[in-house]
């Protein structure tokens, strides 16, 4: 009886633990990555009795609905990614891991401050101006792709991107001290950290990403800067002016682009993954504007090619991303994110290069444009570009008779 009423009292200690609170408020959060540290900064805010965190980009605030707190331990589910930052919550710190669910190889240390809303330590007033827009090319042991520049200074704070021929680098914020430049970004999926200073007229640096990736760049300014033609990019081989395939939609039924769905309107082929934080990027644009759109006689169907090569666990993703993100357009299963046997799946085209790929088809079933990545609104100019160009393409499309 002794021993029974001992663990009775015990297991009711347990039960009246305290569950630990996240603090309101801002945090500086530091993802620790091949000797080098990644800052990033998110809000916490709680509304009846729900945490919410927001990362913090530049003017960017991705909304993390997905918070759970279970005893001294707190995990943050990244949005639509598979993706997670767990951490032991100790007061006004975090101290945790930056998990990627999908490779049980990664796992990344992860430390959080509570209080702190600045990016990077700077002490003395920048005597050094790193604004305007670059034209770059950056190396690494397997490649080299050209890239814009683009970085706005006021102070010793600084704001920017990269554009590359495959996506944007998304929003960048950060500092420049001791005459250094340094930017960051950690929007769930991506974790970017850049340093870069001036050798004489030559902007040269280095992109830390993840776990493993370095690469070093280098170029000048130039307001002239020009990126290779998003349209010439990934083509038809000669002999093609359809788009074929036979993809699972959510419910394992084969859809094709010559479904009676398809005929004689305008289709947009969207070769994307939820992985893909320029794909969400893309999703989002075309989420409102199929909404405006499609009575128009317009159809998107989106092509995901996702991490693992499992049908359950993709359309899984996929739910959850339409569901997060409030898509109404269809989607399929069409592969893996491997490129080259997502280049296998769609044989006409000459590769696939990147995701996300946009393919305009016309109301009379052939391919009319092909677009390789995405200029996302974090390029500014570049995305109210792009907007006009998509509107462009698609009114001549419904202007063309079948």
């Amino acid at each position: 009886m002794r021993i029974l009423s001992l663990v009775g009292v015990v297991l009711l200690c347990i039960s009246c633990q305290k569950q630990a609170e996240l603090k309101i408020g801002n945090w500086r959060g530091i993802i620790e990555m091949q000797g080098q540290e990644l800052p990033f900064n998110f809000e916490v805010t709680k509304e009846s009795g729900k945490y919410q965190v927001y990362l913090k980009n530049a003017e960017e605030k991705l909304p993390q609905d997905e918070v759970t707190i279970n005893g001294d331990s707190v995990k943050i589910t990244m949005l639509i990614f598979d993706i997670d930052l767990i951490a032991k919550i100790n007061g006004d710190k975090l101290e945790g891991y930056y998990i990627k669910n999908y490779d049980p190889t990664f796992k990344l240390p992860f430390k959080a401050q509570h209080g702190e809303d600045f990016r990077f330590p700077h002490t003395e007033k920048s005597t050094v101006d790193f604004s305007g827009k670059y034209q770059l090319n950056f190396f690494s042991e397997k490649e080299s792709y050209p890239s814009i520049g683009l970085i706005k200074q006021i102070g010793h704070e600084a704001t920017g991107t990269f554009l590359t021929p495959t996506g944007d680098y998304r929003y960048l914020q950060g500092n420049v001290a001791d005459g250094q430049l340094k930017l960051s970004t950690f929007d769930g999926n991506h974790a970017f950290l850049f340093t870069a200073s001036f050798e004489g007229d030559s902007l040269k640096g280095d992109l830390f990403s993840g776990k493993l990736s370095h690469e070093v760049f280098k170029g000048i300014k130039n307001e002239n800067a020009e990126m290779p033609d998003a349209e010439a990019l990934t083509f038809l081989k000669e002999g093609y002016d359809r788009i074929a395939f036979s993809f699972p939609d959510e419910n394992n039924n084969r859809i094709s682009p010559s479904d009676e769905k398809y005929a004689n309107k305008v289709l947009i082929l969207q070769i994307f993954g939820t992985w893909c934080p320029n794909c969400m990027d893309e999703t989002k644009f075309l989420t409102q504007w199929y909404k405006q759109n499609h009575e128009r006689g317009v159809e998107i169907l989106g092509l995901a090619y996702e991490r693992k090569d499992d049908f359950d666990y993709a359309i899984g993703r996929v739910k959850k991303m339409k569901e997060k993100l409030q898509v109404t357009y269809d989607f399929v299963i069409a592969g893996t994110n491997d490129k080259e046997k997502a280049s296998q799946s769609l044989p006409m085209l000459n590769k696939v290069i990147a995701f996300p790929t946009t393919i305009f088809i016309g109301k009379d079933g052939k391919v009319k444009h092909i677009r390789t990545g995405f200029e996302g609104p974090g390029t500014g100019i570049y995305y109210e570009q792009f907007k006009e160009r998509f509107n462009q393409i698609v009114n001549e499309l419904l202007a063309e008779g079948v």
